[in-house]
């Protein structure tokens, strides 16, 4: 049997630092739209400015030059719109040096699996864990080539990271690739640079606790009046003291207004983000769930909370948010108290080399981000006082329907492999092996040491006892009328035990 890799130990996923509110302004006039497209304009220039100033320190960024830039910044603007710019400049940068590395480590996973896949002869099948040759001279000598582009793609990759050089595209890579296919986008020119100019503007300022409405740069009073701290070029456009500019449109959060209504009366931090149209890409098909008891059972029925993906971007994160308020209302109702999910990252195992001609696979995986719906979870469900536990992903699915798939299926339920897979997800977050009993030695192949099940409590009455002997027939030479008491020639049952008799324990009924 082929080694298993070790199974990283589940974990409890912290909690979210901040919570994020989204809400729209309506009813602007055009005055605040005005208003909103210069200051914004103005500050993403200074923004694009103080990012490639950062980029071209690279390792070499220090404490003198970070102020150095802010003073800069702080010319043209303002110290807190200064500081804002300055620190979206250093988490891009450190988003891009992150993205660099995962760069890396998929070359090296792509380079690997092509060396492997030349070193053996051509047509050689592979197996469930490695894959096998290619499948004619053809391919092969393609995939020769590719192996040296792959290679010399990967030491310019590493000499850039070595450098501390990074790329960067404020505004958005695939809004940037977009310009080439505007047919494909159907989108016009002016279309796109519209898109492309509003996705560079900058208009977001953390907040300050013990400052006036926890904001002193984007402040919203407690009834929605909005207001901006405008940079030093565009104090003409004032039209309230000490140069801010209040707008005509109110802000209203229909969603968690209350918190946002505590934290601003009380003078505490809030940062707040104005933008033009941006939308979200999220995951598909439906989440499965299922309830476990502290033993590991499963209790009722399935759910599956589905949503549709088949609109604009603005729908699929509606529809995803819906989901995961479904699944938190439902564990709610039930008394869960922590919800367990997959830890899941396709980084190094969505490229082509891996899957092969699987192009529609590759593009599944490729669309789920896991990190921000895990993310979006944890946030939701810190509001509802449930924890939420992140396991390691390894076989869930196979030995969830190897052992857990056929059992739970019934004549009026029918289960599928993403519920048989959403039980050995929960019972490795309790602490429990995934299949459902263990095997005891080669010589005690029966029951001389008591029940088998693992999951029995030490506490469970008669755990250790021997089960009580059944008078009846011990052979298969029986007569006709005592069917019903006829022992079986299966491992699962008892020799002189009814095979309409089943033997439970309290802690493992498997019913409500």
């Amino acid at each position: 049997m082929a080694d298993l890799r070790p199974i990283a130990a589940p974990f409890v996923a912290l909690g979210p630092s901040g919570v994020a509110v989204r809400t729209r302004l309506g009813d602007l006039t055009p005055a605040d739209e005005k208003v909103l497209r210069l200051v914004g304009a103005h500050l993403g220039s200074l923004a694009s400015k103080d990012l490639r100033a950062r980029c071209a320190e690279g390792l070499e960024n220090s404490t003198e030059s970070w102020a150095a830039r802010k003073r800069d910044l702080t010319a043209e603007s303002s110290s807190r719109w200064a500081g804002s710019i300055t620190k979206a400049t250093h988490d891009q940068w450190a988003l891009a040096r992150r993205g660099q590395a995962a760069h890396v480590q998929s070359l090296e996973a792509v380079i690997t699996t092509i060396r492997h896949r030349l070193s053996l002869p051509v047509g050689q099948k592979g197996t469930k864990r490695t894959p096998g040759g290619y499948r004619s001279a053809h391919e092969w000598f393609h995939k020769a080539r590719r192996l040296h582009v792959l290679q010399d793609r990967l030491e310019k990759v590493r000499a850039d990271r070595e450098a501390g050089r990074v790329q960067v595209v404020r505004g958005g890579k695939r809004l940037l690739g977009t310009r080439h296919n505007l047919d494909k986008a159907q989108l016009t020119e002016a279309e796109w640079r519209e898109r492309w100019e509003a996705g560079r503007w900058f208009l977001k300022a953390d907040g300050e606790s013990g400052k006036r409405f926890g904001n002193e740069t984007i402040r919203i009073t407690p009834d929605g009046e909005v207001s901006i701290k405008l940079p030093a070029r565009l104090f003409d456009l004032a039209n309230a003291k000490h140069g801010r500019s209040v707008l005509a449109a109110k802000a209203r959060f229909p969603h968690r207004g209350q918190e946002w209504a505590d934290r601003v009366e009380a003078n505490r931090a809030v940062a707040y983000r104005i933008h033009y149209d941006t939308g979200r890409d999220t995951n598909a098909d439906h989440l499965a769930a299922w309830r476990l008891d502290t033993h590991g059972n499963p209790i009722g029925r399935p759910r599956r909370f589905f949503y549709d993906l088949s609109r604009g971007a603005q729908h699929r994160d509606a529809q995803v948010r819906h989901a995961l308020t479904r699944l938190l209302n439902w564990a709610k109702s039930c008394g869960v108290k922590a919800i367990a999910v997959e830890d899941l990252d396709f980084q190094a195992g969505k490229t082509r080399e891996k899957h092969g001609r699987k192009r529609r696979f590759r593009q599944l995986i490729s669309s789920m981000p896991t990190g921000k719906l895990r993310a979006r979870l944890t946030s939701m469900a810190d509001a509802t006082g449930i924890a939420i536990i992140a396991v390691d992903p390894a076989y869930t699915s196979k030995w969830g329907a190897q052992h857990w798939q056929k059992p739970m299926a019934g004549p009026t339920r029918k289960t599928t492999r993403h519920d048989a897979a959403s039980i050995a997800i929960g019972r490795r977050a309790q602490g429990h092996p995934i299949r459902r009993r263990t095997t005891p030695p080669r010589a005690h192949q029966s029951d001389v040491h008591g029940h088998r099940t693992v999951q029995a409590d030490r506490r469970a009455p008669g755990r250790e006892g021997s089960r009580p002997r059944i008078p009846g027939p011990r052979t298969r030479s029986v007569p006709p009328d005592a069917a019903r008491t006829r022992a079986t020639r299966t491992s699962t049952t008892v020799r002189g035990v009814r095979s309409d008799q089943e033997w439970v324990q309290d802690s493992l009924l498997l019913t409500d």
